[in-house]
């Protein structure tokens, strides 16, 4: 630190004459337009199903100021002193009754999506590195951006996975990105993908997904579309993301050729006594099975990979309460997770953010588009 200060501060007619070999005296070689990454984001996820792992990600996770908007002076001691030491031991049993032999189910089928898109941008001739980072816990952000930038990476698309746009999800991807690119000296041009809700590519893979499994099974008297829910002043306060979600909504059932009257469309995963987006998916649940609904499928178009909410709160706790108030059949329809259309489909919306970037080998034209 006193050296830097020395040769920031001292004149430079005290500092010593340059070596013949200083690189300042010679031209400086030829720079190259520099390698493309794509950096694909989730949310997070512990790494082991155990109290200790679940306590960090939570301190993580909750602690982020986008996604508790409250003031850090009055929600940090609650954080610490309640929430981390009650919540994790609750949650612990949850995440062991989902887990699969390779690790979490989010990260497993992250994972298979990053795979996938790069395996399909090599096959179709472009030079482009895919990692995979989670916002909370591992692999985190700054480490994904080190191993694209050791591979010579100068130009990072980043695609949070989520079809929707929220403050507490797609932006905070990008104060993460952003915050870790602002300490670096040679900083990397950057893109974002704010949101992929009305993609076609996307929305033909869901909507194909659902039709797989009616199927397979057979249609329900009511589908029920449960998305991730917000406290409503995050709303009120400017967020779009309950329009994204009614407007997925509406695109997925004009391609089901599914009656309207039919699907409900609810929030799920409230926390707090605040109000949220309703109506609530359990008790809407609950409410058609007392109505006489006996037959129910529920979909969550929020989530691209199957997680805790999908795979706990969904399939077994809104089950049971189905169940519980009469309802005679609950089905839940998988996450997209490793569905090769989703995959294509992901590939696509990606091809299309690099337009206009170094993509191919050098000495070869970059094009985007299908090989």
């Amino acid at each position: 630190m006193f050296l830097r200060l020395f040769k920031y501060l001292w004149p430079e007619r005290f500092l010593l004459e340059p070596a013949q070999d200083d690189p300042f005296n010679e031209d400086p070689p030829p720079s190259g337009p520099g390698r493309v990454g794509v950096l694909l984001v989730n949310l997070g996820t512990p790494d082991t199903p155990e109290p200790r792992a679940i306590r960090k990600y939570l301190g993580e996770f909750l602690a982020d100021p986008r996604v508790i908007e409250i003031p850090r002076y009055l929600w940090l001691p609650i954080l610490h002193c309640m929430v981390l030491t009650a919540r994790p031991k609750k949650l612990a049993p949850r995440y062991r009754g989902i887990w699969l032999e390779e690790g979490s189910p989010l990260l497993v089928y992250s994972q298979r999506q990053t795979a996938g898109v790069k395996q399909n941008l090599a096959a179709r001739g472009y030079d482009v590195e895919v990692e995979l980072a989670m916002r909370y816990g591992n692999p985190s952000i700054p480490d994904a951006i080190a191993r694209l930038r050791a591979r010579g990476v100068d130009h990072i698309l980043t695609v949070p996975l989520y079809p929707q746009y929220a403050a507490s999800t797609s932006a905070t991807v990008v104060d993460a990105v952003t915050r870790h690119v602002g300490r670096l000296r040679d900083q990397p041009a950057l893109r974002f993908v704010k949101r992929f809700h009305t993609e076609p590519a996307w929305l033909d893979a869901q909507a194909a997904r659902i039709q797989d499994f009616w199927q397979a099974n057979g249609r329900p008297a009511k589908l029920v579309m449960s998305f991730h829910g917000l406290p409503r002043y995050s709303i009120e306060l400017g967020d779009p993301y309950y329009r994204d979600c009614l407007e997925s909504a509406r695109l997925l059932r004009e391609r089901l050729d599914f009656p309207a009257e039919d699907i409900e469309v609810t929030f799920q995963s409230r926390f707090g006594s605040a109000r949220w987006l309703e109506p609530y998916t359990e008790p809407t649940l609950k409410e058609l099975a007392r109505r006489g609904v006996t037959e129910v499928d529920v979909v969550c178009p929020g989530f691209v990979a199957d997680c805790l909410e999908t795979l706990e709160e969904i399939s077994q706790e809104c089950r049971d309460a189905f169940l519980e108030a009469g309802g005679k059949q609950f089905r839940y329809i998988p996450a997209l997770n490793d569905d090769g259309r989703w995959i294509d489909g992901l590939t696509e919306l990606v091809e299309r953010q690099l337009q206009g970037w170094p993509v191919r080998p050098q000495g070869e034209t970059a094009r985007i588009g299908p090989a």
